[in-house]
């Protein structure tokens, strides 16, 4: 009998990409300098320890975000999540906002992959019309996180509503287990 020996990269296929604001960070923490730049933030309870854990079992972590660099970097860095993505998208960077489709093309391609590779990835956010939409347009498998208020829930067309939803950043775990599990 053959026996495969399977590495972390066999076992994880899925591409995870993640939104901050109402998603990892609360937005209603966020301490700002005179500049707005986000100097400190809390995070959505959860949040730390989901991304902790996909990064453990061997998942691809990427930021894509709207912002400005350096909040980003200060609080993932604050909190000691930075190190735990491969990329970090941001529209500063890429002069560009979600729903376009440069942010998330510029996170495929940072990964050295591409845009096969969508059917493959998931992204995660708060926003309908920003995150949703911008992931169905490229076939990317949308998961809605309802946590925040602060933005609609229901979607105003096809093109925002989500493939999934989840309340918290912890329902995200057994997801995206079963998400991988389903990727060919």
């Amino acid at each position: 009998m053959k026996r495969t020996v399977m590495t972390n990269m066999d076992n994880k296929k899925l591409i995870i990409f993640f939104d901050s604001g109402d998603t990892i960070v609360d937005e209603s923490t966020e301490i700002r300098d005179e500049e707005g730049i986000v100097l400190s933030a809390d995070l959505i309870p959860g949040a730390d320890i989901t991304i902790r854990t996909l990064h453990e079992k061997g998942y691809t972590l990427a930021l894509v975000a709207d912002g400005d660099a350096q909040s980003f970097k200060n609080v993932f860095k604050q909190h000691g999540l930075h190190d735990y993505f491969s990329t970090m998208i941001i529209s500063e960077n890429i002069k560009a906002s979600k729903p376009s489709p440069r942010m998330f093309k510029a996170a495929i391609g940072a990964l050295d992959l591409s845009e096969v590779d969508f059917s493959r990835t998931v992204m995660i956010g708060n926003n309908l019309s920003r995150d949703m939409k911008g992931a169905n347009a490229l076939g990317i498998t949308s998961i809605f996180q309802s946590w925040t208020p602060r933005y609609p829930h229901e979607p105003v067309d096809e093109m925002e509503r989500p493939t999934h939803t989840v309340s918290e950043p912890m329902e995200l775990l057994e997801l995206i287990e079963r998400l991988n599990a389903e990727v060919k």
